[in-house]
């Protein structure tokens, strides 16, 4: 009985670690609003600007051109198809791309 008394001070009472421990709340990042239907403005600003891109992945497009990231694959896909853009790696989880020059092909 004695052993039972002493056991149930001893952890309920432990100075520092009594205190629950706060985690800080860490920055929110807003969602973002892409595009995810293809309008006039954007296509031809997809048209124009990226096969300039001398690093172009989806990542990139989402980023400076503000879409989905199925527009941007369906992008990519097409600018390659008209040989806009050529291709540097092919790896499941990321295409990367360059801009095609004259000299290549």
């Amino acid at each position: 009985m004695a052993k039972a008394k002493a056991a149930v001070p001893s952890s309920s009472s432990g100075g520092k670690s009594a205190k629950k421990k706060k985690w800080s709340k860490g920055k929110v990042k807003d969602k973002a609003q892409h595009a995810v239907s293809l309008d006039k403005p954007t296509f031809d600003r997809i048209m124009k600007e990226v096969p300039t891109f001398r690093f172009i992945s989806q990542s990139i497009l989402i980023e400076r051109l503000k879409i989905g990231g199925s527009l941007a694959r369906v992008a990519i896909r097409h600018l390659e198809r008209d040989g806009l853009i050529k291709r540097i790696v092919h790896h499941s989880g990321q295409l990367v791309y360059t801009r095609a020059t004259a000299g290549t092909d």
